[in-house]
């Protein structure tokens, strides 16, 4: 049976049963045929088979979609930057070491402390140094007074040796007169003249004349004293600037008993205590000031367009929401591997070709910021910016 003829027999026992409401009782014949009717099973409707084409259209053009934005994500924010996580903070580490021995008697920081240059970070016990000080500046004046001595010793030589001098010219004269005399005698008649008279003459040349050599002899001793006392002066003078170093030497030791900041930093590694003895050049701290940089070690394929003054995105492991911008300084003249302790000899064995890996330095643009403290060796990821 079809359907339409299954419609049209439930359209006509419908009727029947209006019939039945409005009109004249029901026949059993009609009763029997409607019974019959309703017994009749319908046959299962078919469902409808759904369109596939707007689905495989609407994912198409998802997948359209994405491709455009992905593609343009790489072209824009992928493309044109390099990148690595081979790369560190780094900065400059001074090592603070006593430069006398002593005991610590104060000590003014902590770790991790802000300090500034000249800031006094530990005391070394200054009292030997202070007694060495006051001895070294007594020997100082000890000196000068030697060398005061010298100097006056010098002039009263000098006025001994104008006296010697002025001797032998008066020596001289007696001698020259008396030479004189002399000849005046003998040029006379011997009737003229007793020859007791000739000998005194002759006696009194002779004595001026032994006078004249040890007036002379007694100037060039004074002369020699001379020399003697100008080299006293020297030497005086040499034990002067000798005690005047000691001296400074000493307050120079004294000094060094506060050990200051160098620089403004941080400090870090302490290891010193109060009461700890320290030995000349004996590390107690360090201080980390606050010029950092950061070395990137980026593969040696990664260096075709990359030059100094280029751009760079900096993020640091320890804050991954926070972005920090800086610019290429330079580049290393060589790669790592190269300057490392024992580098590697590619004209032996078997060769196998490693990408290398060169040093970047990267400067900071971003002023520190004390909510983001940076430091040497902590891990960043730089990307540059190259086209």
């Amino acid at each position: 049976m079809t359907t339409a003829e299954i419609n049209s027999l439930i359209s006509r026992d419908h009727r029947l049963n209006l019939t039945a409401t409005s009109g004249p009782a029901t026949t059993p014949a009609v009763t029997a045929r409607r019974t019959s009717l309703a017994d009749v099973p319908l046959p299962a409707a078919t469902p409808a088979t759904p369109n596939p084409w707007p689905r495989r259209i609407i994912l198409a053009a998802g997948l359209l979609v994405a491709t455009a934005a992905a593609g343009a994500y790489y072209i824009s924010e992928i493309a044109p930057y390099e990148s690595t996580d081979d790369a560190f903070i780094d900065g400059h580490v001074m090592s603070i070491a006593p430069q006398v021995a002593g005991q610590v008697v104060s000590l003014s920081v902590n770790d991790n402390q802000a300090v500034k240059q000249g800031d006094v970070l530990f005391q070394i016990d200054p009292r030997g140094f202070q007694l060495k000080l006051e001895q070294a500046r007594a020997d100082l004046a000890a000196a000068h007074s030697r060398l005061d001595q010298a100097k006056a010793q010098f002039a009263v030589d000098q006025a001994k040796d104008a006296q010697e001098q002025a001797s032998v010219t008066a020596a001289a004269a007696d001698a020259s007169r008396a030479q004189t005399d002399l000849q005046r005698y003998l040029a006379v008649e011997s009737r003229a003249v007793a020859r007791s008279q000739i000998d005194l003459a002759q006696d009194q040349a002779s004595t001026t004349a032994a006078q004249v050599a040890v007036a002379k002899n007694r100037a060039l001793a004074a002369d020699a004293q001379i020399s003697l006392s100008q080299a006293d002066i020297k030497t005086a003078e040499a034990n002067v600037e000798r005690a005047e170093a000691l001296a400074n030497q000493a307050a120079l030791d004294l000094s060094y008993t506060k050990v200051t900041a160098p620089q403004d930093g941080f400090i870090t590694h302490r290891s010193v205590e109060i009461g700890n003895y320290l030995q000349p050049g004996q590390a107690s701290l360090a201080i980390v000031p606050p010029q950092i940089w950061i070395v990137a070690n980026f593969k040696e394929t990664q260096l075709a367009q990359m030059h100094p003054g280029q751009p760079v995105e900096i993020t640091v492991d320890a804050y991954p929401q926070h972005k920090f911008h800086g610019h290429v300084d330079s580049i290393q003249a060589g790669s790592g591997a190269r300057f490392s302790l024992l580098p590697s000899e590619n004209a032996t064995g078997n060769y196998v070709k490693v990408v290398q890996r060169v040093p970047v330095k990267i400067v900071m643009d971003d002023p520190l910021d004390p909510a983001h403290p940076l430091g040497p060796g902590m891990s960043i990821v730089p990307s540059v910016r190259v086209k």
